[in-house]
């Protein structure tokens, strides 16, 4: 079956992960997307790290399956291509610092007023407008913003998440917007702009510390791997060193959990331990109850326990064990793309639509469709090598 964005051309004036993360996905669904990037060095992501045959960990994740166009956008010879461009696409997304756009006239109300149906998607961090308009946005900075480093971490010290969210949350919100405006477009005719902003995604993200601080009085507690306010819920040891997380949603699983894993019924009729609430208000006795039946168990035997009474349970996994963990392997979900330095990787993306095979091409070099999507423009030949030795135009 086609893929469902077959036909839809993006054009895209991004950078780093927020933008990319969004269109990869577009473009796995069929979309064709057109990168634009400096001559000089391309999207910053490309300078990240050196780690997957000398390409970065960053840019390899966020960039197959898309076309390069190296073009200095700030060069008034770069203006017909960027007109050229964006009236035969049907998205135009950029996540540039706040006003660049505009400078470049290719802002929101420019773009539609020229193209109506176009979907004109910008990706920032604060919006543009309100008093944190023009302020820089990074995606630490936004996690701190957001609140979410007051709930991360240990007690005596906040944490960021691990990987960038909220940029990917950015990115997310960004394509499910773009195939919303999509599918209305479909039915009206007329295209939308999409304002977007990563302070609001993560916002969107925090609703649950959010709520309980406010109407609770006080903030989740930070506990690290513990889950702030259900118990158990996180990493426990066993005798053998092992560390074992578990879940109890309820206080049903509680019951079941102490006869069938701790061996300890009446464990689950004990004031301090029979509700939430209770267990919540004894923390660490309950921790201490769990441990102390741990602590003659093997982590696999502690494991074989959980299994057997249907506790939700997890092995904490390095990056090598996620890599090759056993589920991903049954599902096949690994797949080979194209880079620059070679063949490398690449996890399936998770859309898991019916009769569907996601476009995985490759990660594309900097400049490498320069000269073709050119050529398609009506540019000629010696053209093309005027602008490329003039430094407008890059290619690989």
């Amino acid at each position: 079956m086609m893929r469902p964005l077959e036909g839809v051309t993006v054009v895209a004036l991004e950078q780093v992960i927020a933008g990319p993360f969004c269109t990869r996905q577009l473009a796995e669904l069929g979309a064709r997307v057109i990168k634009i990037e400096r001559p000089a060095g391309g999207d910053a992501a490309r300078g990240y790290d050196r780690t997957v045959r000398g390409e970065s960990s960053h840019f390899v994740w966020v960039n197959r399956s898309k076309e390069s166009l190296a073009l200095d956008v700030k060069r008034p010879e770069a203006k017909p291509i960027l007109d050229a461009l964006v009236a035969k696409a049907d998205v135009f997304l950029q996540n540039l610092a706040p006003g660049a756009v505009e400078r470049l006239g290719l802002g929101a109300a420019e773009l539609r007023k020229r193209h109506p149906r176009l979907i004109w998607c910008g990706i920032s961090g604060y919006g543009p407008t309100g008093p944190y308009a023009a302020k820089k946005a990074y995606d630490l900075l936004v996690q701190c913003e957001a609140g979410l480093l007051s709930v991360t971490g240990s007690e005596d010290a906040p944490a960021k998440a691990g990987i960038p969210v909220a940029d990917i949350a950015a990115g997310m919100y960004a394509l499910s917007s773009i195939l919303a405006a999509l599918l209305r477009r479909a039915a009206t005719g007329e295209g939308a702009a999409l304002d977007i902003t990563m302070f609001e995604a993560l916002g969107e993200w925090m609703g649950f510390p959010a709520y309980f601080a406010h109407y609770g009085g006080t903030p989740p507690p930070r506990r690290g791997a513990y889950h702030a306010t259900i118990v158990p819920y996180g990493p426990f040891h066993a005798g053998d060193g092992g560390i074992v997380f578990l879940s109890i949603q309820n206080d049903r699983e509680f019951a079941r959990f102490c006869e069938h894993v701790l061996g300890e019924a009446a464990l689950a009729r004990d004031p301090r331990f029979a509700t939430g609430p209770a267990r919540y208000a004894n923390r660490d006795a309950t921790h201490a109850e769990i441990e102390r039946v741990f602590s003659t168990l093997s982590a696999d035997q502690v494991i074989a326990r959980l299994e057997a009474a249907e506790i939700a349970n997890a092995r904490l996994n390095d990056m090598a064990e996620f890599w090759a963990h056993p589920q991903l392997a049954a599902r096949a979900r690994w797949t080979r793309v194209a880079s620059p330095g070679g063949e490398i990787d690449a996890l399936k993306p998770p859309f898991n639509l019916s009769d569907f095979d996601p476009r995985m091409d490759p990660v594309p070099a900097l400049g490498a469709h320069s000269g073709a999507i050119l050529g398609e423009l009506g540019y000629a030949p010696a053209s093309i090598d005027e602008l490329a030795a003039a430094g407008v135009i890059a290619r690989s």
